[in-house]
């Protein structure tokens, strides 16, 4: 049978499979209600309930990506339409999903990592009062996920863009009792609405240009376009997209989100928040490609943020802000390969992808030691770990090997093309930025390798109120799955380019391009780099003992790089305080001069009829005597004008 007969049976399948994709992002949000308004009376199984969701969710995603993958690439782009959302005016939205190659690929990362982060959650949360209402803050964290990389227009996409950004804010100040965890929430917060509003001009602007905020609208009217304009929309994403993602200059909310509990670490730094800048670039192609402007504007920031997150995570003690820093670094890399244009935007995302398994598996990894180690994060008071977490060392050792691109795990065949795709950029900025990327590539190996050194090797700097141990399966399980990925997803993904063709009908197909480096010339460079930065701090922390506390005398980089290169005092001094003092002015000229002005006209009459007041007594003999002074004044002035 040819495969022409074949396909109308594919179609009809595939509709009955996409019709009911709406599921996605309804169960998420009707545990989540269940949970909330359910009460005391789902503590027993909300948990339960609130974990098999997103693992139902990952199975319909397999299904429904086993489905459109049998369909031909260009019959893979379907838009679901749910309803009329906001008809008004000229402006008509519509609420639908767009089931595509990228929008599947997001499906199944949110739901597969997420679900092994939920699972991981059992047993992390599994003393805590409130574990029920966690759950539910996971399950909205995941639907507000969904319906961003499931809309099929600009406003169902900043939607669940805020959603992420509620869900977020509770999951962060998770912990009430510690005053960080509050200010933690509320940067997070705030700085995502400065990103947020960047996002929300953009929409402004394409309604106003384009009369669409649909995907289908606003990239087919691109060509129409002024430059300008382009630029601005292209200008504008990048705001929204560095805010949700943490890059510079709004990547300073992101370390501090480690005072949540680790699990929601793992998930907003490995399969979802952060991950959402980039999938808005990358669905944005259309509009990048027709900026040169804009595009370099990604590739600067990517570099930036890439090599400002490998140098302080250098420095930090703290095991979940090194990893904190390390996910910047690596959404930096992702930056880097979506600015980089067509034919890069597909290993960006291998790279989000393969990142998503071994920085979901460090964070779990992380949160296992802190399980062990009575909650304690400073490296200085850990050491000899593997002996007494064999799990939690092999399965934490894979993936760090896998994120400093050790081959062959996922990390070296996913961030090496970014690094061989910077070098190959025309100009003598394609070696400043390949360099700055094959740099950061020898720093991340370093803060790593100093990270499994103090945390699992040499002498034991425990406090004396710990006693580590192995955590129970409900959080090793979701470890040595991770792991797994970590070993083999890059491999799986990049020999024979198994997720860049099947992007290609979203992201377009990989041009030919002159490299200026032969590509065994940068992965030899890559390794070197990689092993040169174990080989420094081996030989700096290796080879003799940690102290358990600070040293006092430290290189002015140091301290530089551990008090985030002045990042937030830069922040404090040119945004917030300013902010302080125009907002006491603003207050002041509100008291004294909106409210000055309103009370004294209201003061002016009510003092005015008060003494006007005084004037009605009620007398007849004091009327009579006003009515007979005013006839005298009127005569009065009669007689001196007839006679003047």
């Amino acid at each position: 049978m040819s495969f022409a007969s074949e396909a109308p049976e594919l179609l009809e399948v595939s509709g009955s499979l996409q019709s009911g994709a709406w599921l996605l992002v309804a169960l998420p949000l009707l545990s989540a209600a269940i949970l909330l308004l359910g009460g005391r009376r789902t503590d027993k199984w909300g948990h339960l309930l609130g974990t098999a969701v997103p693992i139902v969710l990952f199975v319909y995603g397999v299904l429904l990506f086993l489905d459109v993958r049998a369909l031909p690439a260009e019959e893979r782009s379907r838009d679901l339409h749910l309803w009329s959302w906001i008809p008004v005016g000229n402006l008509n939205v519509d609420l639908g999903l767009l089931i595509d190659p990228l929008s599947l690929t997001f499906v199944l990362l949110i739901t597969g990592v997420g679900s092994l982060i939920h699972v991981y959650s059992i047993g992390y949360m599994e003393h805590d009062p409130g574990r029920r209402k966690f759950f539910a803050y996971l399950n909205l964290f995941v639907a507000a996920m969904l319906l961003l990389v499931l809309g099929n227009n600009f406003v169902a996409l900043y939607f669940g863009w805020e959603g992420v950004g509620v869900a977020s804010y509770l999951l962060i100040s998770w912990y009430t009792d510690r005053p960080s965890a509050a200010t933690a929430a509320k940067k997070a917060f705030i700085m995502n609405r400065v990103g947020d509003a960047g996002l929300a001009v953009a929409i402004f602007l394409m309604f106003a240009t384009f009369g669409s905020v649909s995907y289908e609208g606003v990239f087919g009217g691109i060509g129409e376009a002024s430059g300008a304009v382009v630029t601005a929309l292209g200008l504008l994403l990048l705001l929204g997209a560095c805010g949700k993602s943490g890059q510079i200059p709004l990547q300073a909310w992101l370390p501090d989100a480690m005072e949540g509990p680790t699990p929601v670490s793992a998930l907003i730094h490995a399969a979802t928040m952060v991950t959402a800048g980039v999938y808005l670039i990358a669905r944005a192609n259309p509009i990048f490609n027709a900026s040169p402007d804009a595009q370099l504007a990604v590739v600067i920031v990517g570099a930036a943020t890439l090599l400002y997150g490998a140098i302080i995570g250098a420095a930090k003690d703290d095991i979940k802000r090194v990893l904190a820093y390390s996910t910047v670094s690596q959404i930096g890399y992702m930056f880097l390969a979506v600015g980089l244009g067509p034919g890069v935007y597909a290993i960006g995302i291998i790279h989000l992808v393969t990142h998503g398994f071994f920085k979901a598996g460090l964070f779990l990894g992380a949160g296992s030691v802190m399980h062990g180690m009575n909650d304690q994060v400073d490296m200085r008071r850990f050491g000899g770990l593997r002996k007494v977490m064999p799990v939690t060392f092999w399965t934490f050792g894979l993936g760090y090997l896998a994120l400093i691109g050790i081959p062959p795990l996922s990390g070296f065949f996913s961030k090496d093309p970014i690094i061989e795709a910077a070098f190959d950029r025309p100009g003598w900025t394609g070696w400043l930025f390949g360099g700055i990327a094959l740099f950061a590539a020898g720093l991340t190996a370093y803060y790593m390798t100093r990270l499994m050194i103090m945390t699992f090797f040499g002498k034991r700097r425990w406090t004396d109120d710990v006693h580590p141990h192995e955590s129970p399966p409900t959080m090793t399980v979701p470890m040595i799955l991770l792991a797994i990925g970590s070993v083999g997803a890059g491999a799986f993904l990049v020999l024979g380019d198994r997720l860049g063709h099947w992007l290609e009908p979203v992201l377009g197909e990989e041009p030919a391009v002159a490299h200026k480096l032969p590509v065994i010339v940068v992965t030899l460079l890559t390794v070197a780099f990689s092993v040169g930065g174990i080989l420094a701090a081996y030989l700096v922390f290796g080879r003799s003992d940690v102290p358990v506390t600070e040293p006092v005398r430290v290189s002015p980089l140091t301290v530089a790089a551990r008090r985030n290169l002045y990042a937030d005092a830069f922040n404090e001094a040119v945004f917030m305080r300013p902010g302080m003092w125009l907002d006491r002015f603003l207050v002041w000229l509100d008291n004294r001069g909106v409210d000055g002005a309103v009370n004294g006209v209201a003061a002016a009459f009510g003092g005015g009829s008060g003494r006007l007041r005084r004037m009605q007594t009620g007398f007849v003999r004091s009327y009579a005597l006003s009515m007979l002074g005013g006839s005298v004044l009127v005569v009065a002035s009669l007689l001196a004008v007839r006679f003047v």
